[in-house]
Parts: C-alpha cells; sequence; structure tokens
C-alpha cells in the first residue's frame, strides 16, 4: 500500500498483456493451424442438393474464377454496392464482389470478392430449395433453371423457374436493395393430382478458411440467434466435435468474417432447425430446415427469406434489425462483453466523424469528452499524488529509520498517511476506470468496418492498422519490412515520450530499484503497444498530453497554496514573538 504506482502498473499491463497475448503467440498459433488445415483438405467433398449436402472443397484441379462465371449461363447483379451473378445452373448465387470496398487502403488494389462459385479456390455461396421425401423430382445443384429477366437490380426482382415434369413448378424469386439484403420467395406449384409435403431449406457454405489472421478477441465463423439467444461456433470445434442443430421459431444464421457477413433469415413465424456442420477440416457451412409443408393438388405454397451478404456497415445492421424485426441482428458485429461501453462509444465516435469528418479527430474529441467527464476524479487524485510528493521526504526518512523491521517501517508509513489524510491509492481510481474505455476503444477500432482503411493525418494513413512509419528501416529508406516487435512507429514512440513526462510529474519511487523499473516502463509501453491500431495509440497520447496539462495546473497550484501555507506559518511564528 507504501506505492500506489504497483497497483497502478500491474492493473494496466494485465489489460495490455491480455490483448497483446491476441498479437504475439495467438495470431501464428492461428496462422499454423491454418496452415495445416490447407494442407490436409479433401479433394472432394460430396455434395447433394439439400441441406445435408456440404460445399464442394478446393481441389488440386481449381479453376480460375473468372472461367467458371462464364461457363455457366446467368443472371447479372447490379447495385451500388454489389456487382456479381447467379448461376442459372443449381440456382446459386455464387459471384458477389463487393464495389465500395477493396482489399487494401490503395484504392486501386481489388475490391472484396465475398462469393466465389464451386471449383474456384475459395468456394463461397448461398443456395435455396426443397427437400421431400419419396419419389418426387426436386432441383440440385444440376438443374438449369429459367430466368424471366437477365439482370436483378433494385426495383426489379428476377424469377427463376422449373417443371419437374411430375406436375411440380418450383420458382425462385430473388429481389435485392440498393445494399446487401436479398428477398428470396421460394415457391411451388402443384398442378399434379395427390397433395404433396415438402420441407424448405436453405444454406451458406464455404470451403477454404477466411484469407487474413484468426483473432482471439474476435469470433469468425457460424453463428446465429435462436430461441432469442446468439451462438457463435468455432470452426475447430465444428471439425472436432462434429454438427451443431439447434431448434427455433424465429432467428437467422450464417458465416461471419472480420468485416464481411452472409447470413440467412427464414421465415419468422415458421419453426425450423438450424445447423453448423463440417465437411472436413476447411469446408463448412450454415444451413437451416423449416418443416413440412403441405401442397394441395391445385394450390401453390411459398416461404420468404432474407439473405444478407455484404460488410457489416453499424447502421445498415441496425436499420435492417428494425426493419425486417429481425432479433439480435447487430450481434453479427462482435462487440464483445463491454456491448454496454462498446457501443456508445462507436456512437459518439461516429457523431464526432460526422461533425469534424475525419475519425483521428474524432478519436481526439472522444478522448477530450471522457477526460471531462472523469476531470473531478482526476483533480482529487492528482492532489492526492501531489500530498505524496510533499510527504517522501518523511516517508525516506522513516525507510530509513525501520529499515531492517519492515513491518513496522509499512505500519509507521500508514500512521503518516492518516496523520496527513492521505490515501496512497487515491491515484488509482482514474486510471481503473480508463482500462473499461481502453478496451472498448480497442473493441471499435478492431471489429467496426466504418474505422477499416480510415485515414487521419500525414503517415497515418489506417487508423486501424498500427503505425507504418517506423526508424528501424529509416522510415522505409530501407526496402524492407521489421518484424512486429521491432516496428516501432513514429506515434508510438511520441506515446512513449508523452508517458515518461507524465511520470516526471508523478511522485518518484523512494526506492532506487523502483525507480530504475518505472524509468524503463515507458519504453516498454510503447514496444507493448506499437503493434495496436494507430487510432488506439492516439487515444493514448493524447490522454497522457491532457494528463500532463491537469497535472502541471494542479502542481503549479498546489504550490502555490503551499509557499502561501508556509508565509502564514512565518507570519504566525513573527506574531508569536512579538
Amino acid at each position: 500500500m507504501g506505492d500506489q504506482k504497483n497497483l497502478i502498473l500491474a492493473m494496466v499491463l494485465s489489460v495490455l498483456i491480455l490483448i497483446g497475448w491476441d498479437h504475439f503467440f495467438v495470431k501464428p498459433q492461428a496462422e499454423e493451424q491454418q496452415k495445416a488445415a490447407v494442407v490436409e483438405q479433401t479433394d472432394v467433398i460430396p455434395t447433394s442438393p439439400h441441406a445435408e449436402g456440404g460445399p464442394e472443397s478446393p481441389s488440386p484441379r481449381t479453376q480460375p474464377r473468372e472461367a467458371l462465371i462464364n461457363g455457366a449461363p446467368r443472371v447479372a447483379i447490379s447495385t451500388p454496392e454489389l456487382k456479381g451473378s447467379i448461376s442459372l445452373k443449381g440456382a446459386r448465387i455464387d459471384d458477389l464482389v463487393l464495389t465500395k470496398y477493396h482489399e487494401t487502403v490503395d484504392k486501386t488494389s481489388p475490391n472484396i470478392t465475398l462469393f466465389s462459385p464451386a471449383g474456384a479456390a475459395h468456394p463461397y455461396y448461398a443456395e435455396f430449395g426443397w427437400t421431400a421425401t419419396g419419389g418426387l423430382a426436386l432441383p440440385t445443384k444440376d438443374t438449369v433453371w429459367t430466368a424471366d429477366n437477365a439482370q436483378l437490380r433494385p426495383g426489379q426482382p428476377v424469377t427463376l423457374s422449373w417443371d419437374n415434369g411430375q406436375g411440380l413448378t418450383f420458382r425462385l424469386r430473388f429481389a435485392v436493395d440498393e445494399n446487401f439484403m436479398f428477398t428470396v420467395t421460394q415457391s411451388v406449384e402443384n398442378k399434379a393430382g395427390a397433395p404433396v409435403a415438402l420441407n424448405g431449406y436453405g444454406r451458406v457454405a464455404r470451403a477454404g478458411l477466411p484469407h487474413g489472421k484468426s483473432y482471439y478477441v474476435l469470433h469468425e465463423g457460424p453463428l446465429g440467434v435462436f430461441n432469442g439467444t446468439l451462438e457463435e461456433v468455432k470452426y475447430k470445434d465444428l471439425v472436432e466435435d462434429g454438427p451443431q442443430q439447434f431448434q427455433t421459431t424465429g432467428g437467422w444464421l450464417g458465416i461471419t468474417d472480420k468485416y464481411w457477413l452472409a447470413a440467412m433469415v427464414p421465415d419468422q413465424k415458421l419453426p425450423f432447425t438450424g445447423a453448423f456442420r463440417s465437411f472436413g477440416p476447411d469446408s463448412f457451412q450454415a444451413d437451416y430446415l423449416t418443416g413440412a409443408i403441405n401442397v394441395a393438388p391445385g394450390a401453390a405454397e411459398a416461404q420468404t427469406i432474407r439473405l444478407f451478404a455484404g460488410a457489416k456497415e453499424v447502421a445498415l445492421i441496425d436499420q435492417y434489425e428494425k426493419q425486417y424485426a429481425i432479433p439480435l441482428f447487430d450481434r453479427a458485429i462482435d462487440w464483445g462483453w463491454f456491448y454496454f461501453l462498446t457501443r456508445p462509444i462507436f456512437a459518439v465516435l461516429d457523431w464526432l466523424y460526422n461533425l469534424v469528418g475525419n475519425f483521428g479527430f474524432a478519436i481526439i474529441g472522444l478522448t477530450v469528452i471522457v477526460k471531462a467527464i472523469m476531470f473531478p476524479l482526476a483533480n482529487k487524485s492528482y492532489a492526492s499524488m501531489n500530498r505524496l510528493r510533499v510527504l517522501q521526504p518523511k516517508m525516506k526518512e522513516l525507510q530509513e529509520r525501520y529499515k531492517d523491521d519492515k513491518q513496522q517501517q509499512q505500519r509507521a508509513i500508514m500512521e503518516l498517511y492518516q496523520k496527513e489524510k492521505v490515501n496512497p491509492l487515491g491515484g488509482c481510481l482514474p486510471i481503473v476506470l480508463q482500462i473499461p474505455v481502453f478496451f472498448a476503444l480497442y473493441k471499435v477500432l478492431f471489429v467496426t468496418i466504418e474505422m477499416r482503411h480510415q485515414p487521419f493525418i500525414l503517415w497515418i494513413k489506417d487508423l486501424s492498422a498500427p503505425d507504418p512509419l517506423t526508424p528501424v528501416n529509416l522510415f522505409g529508406l530501407l526496402d524492407f519490412t521489421p518484424p512486429p516487435m521491432l516496428a516501432v512507429g513514429v506515434l508510438p514512440i511520441i506515446m512513449g515520450v508523452t508517458m515518461y513526462l507524465q511520470q516526471k510529474l508523478n511522485p518518484q519511487p523512494v526506492d532506487p530499484v523502483q525507480q530504475k523499473v518505472f524509468g524503463l516502463m515507458p519504453i516498454i509501453f510503447t514496444f507493448i503497444l506499437a503493434p495496436f491500431a494507430a487510432g488506439l495509440v492516439l487515444y493514448w497520447t493524447v490522454n497522457n498530453l491532457l494528463s500532463i496539462l491537469q497535472q502541471w495546473v494542479l502542481l503549479k497550484r498546489h504550490g502555490k497554496q503551499e509557499e502561501e501555507k508556509a508565509q502564514a506559518k512565518a507570519e504566525k511564528r513573527k506574531a508569536n514573538k512579538a
């Protein structure tokens, strides 16, 4: 209790080490597992036209994506956000490219490819259909449908149809809005002389693990909401434990990446069985199967499904949740355990961004707001630290007096605290309150696509990525990329300097060993924060600068108060002598 810095340091380091674990240990392990999965992948995985089938796995015989797209009859998809096509063979949505998102911060880099057809290097697609028992002829992946229009666009739906030759006509009506939501109406018309029982199904299937790295603090893989509960399933759990099924009425399911989502929303009035499946180490599927629907002779039955396929934009996800009454659809974005804090922080950042037009300045504004909220508490904290500074000579004297009796030393120091009315832990609370804010901001920068590829000023081109400008390669003059542990950018160095300056304003430990340890902390924190998003380092740096300003003002005020007290005591002694 004699040194509050030990407690502060322990708390801050605990959080940073927990987050840093993802960067230095979990990511490399995940990459190795991903490589192993690619090596172990099978050549061909059997498929079937119903929900129990799996996606075609990539194999050494994969073909170029464009060749596969050009090799089948298709209906073009054209919206402000998407371009692609629906394959008339199998009626699959298996070609989608996001027109406003690029693979890198360079606007000339390729657009993000979401869906690709079976036989490509990384197949990923959605399909809908019917299952039945008995000898009914049903559409399969090889069925060639007939389209009533050559292009699907907002306000211009397309209907695919197929006659099974047994009196049943199957139709799939596709509509799309200006963003990422498809509305699929699948229907069957019975012109036969007997009733038929059919189950509707839909599936999102992918082969090949997501591009990029895996993250400990972020869920990527199958997810859904069943009976009002969010279920997130890891890829490796599906491989090791087998399929997972959920009975529900209402809800949704799909597969998510960090920024992209493919999710089906079945008819919310119908009960269905949702399932997540693995068909090998790198082939996965999310599917649903509705209860049986009886179609009488001369009648027709239909189901309406929504398919979201695109970027997880916060406002858009929220809009769809309300518009289509999709339960907990906003949880498709992994806000984490601090949801109650992460969402408001994003809302403030987004509001500030709309005011200033730059997320870097929005982060600075957020820092000022958080600092203003904690201003009264921080004032008390710094005042307590200043009183500790005044008591340091007396504390050192007690340590020397009782250097051979640590228990008596601690007792004497505590008595000194009580006598002088000083709380040794008074400086801890502002730090403790900053930790959830820090972690929530880390989460916002990490998971929200709004922060992806957002520039600040000068060399900071992406606030969601580490500062790229490092003196290790002479700020890019040397043509090599330093390892992550050495790639310390300019902004983390500035942060370390501000931390050093702030530390100089705090009471210094009496123990020489502790002084040396705390002297190294700005350097250690510089390396710890270097791999983090530049926006997070910016927040920490600005917070340090504001703390330095606040402490300097308090020190100046406190020094003046001490001077006035000393002057009053001197005048009192003069009066007593007189």
